[in-house]
């Protein structure tokens, strides 16, 4: 398992933000990070889109010195609506994107 520090991960991320803005009618994107429980961490996006805000992540395993590594390839979606359910699955960024 290869880890990689937060700044690695987070300028992956970042690269094709334009080309997301563009391509998917994305009004607004950055970063979003959030600690689990125990050596889980979350990264991924915070998109807003047609007035609504999705928090888009995949969970990471964090080592004792703080490097990073996927656990699974599957993005998860959080909407800022409380009584809509999370929706898990997605194996890559783009189908998010298409389906938000």
């Amino acid at each position: 398992m290869e880890f990689l520090t937060r700044e690695q991960i987070i300028n992956d991320l970042q690269k094709p933000f334009q080309s997301y803005l563009d391509r998917f009618g994305i009004e607004d994107i950055g970063i979003f990070e959030e600690e689990g429980q125990g050596d889980i961490y979350y990264m991924g996006y915070t998109v807003k889109k047609d007035g609504k805000t999705y928090h888009i992540h995949c969970p990471f395993k964090k080592n004792n010195n703080g490097g990073l590594t996927p656990m699974k390839n599957e993005w998860t979606v959080e909407t800022d609506e409380p009584q809509k359910e999370d929706l898990e699955g997605y194996h890559d960024i783009e189908s998010v994107f298409r389906e938000i």
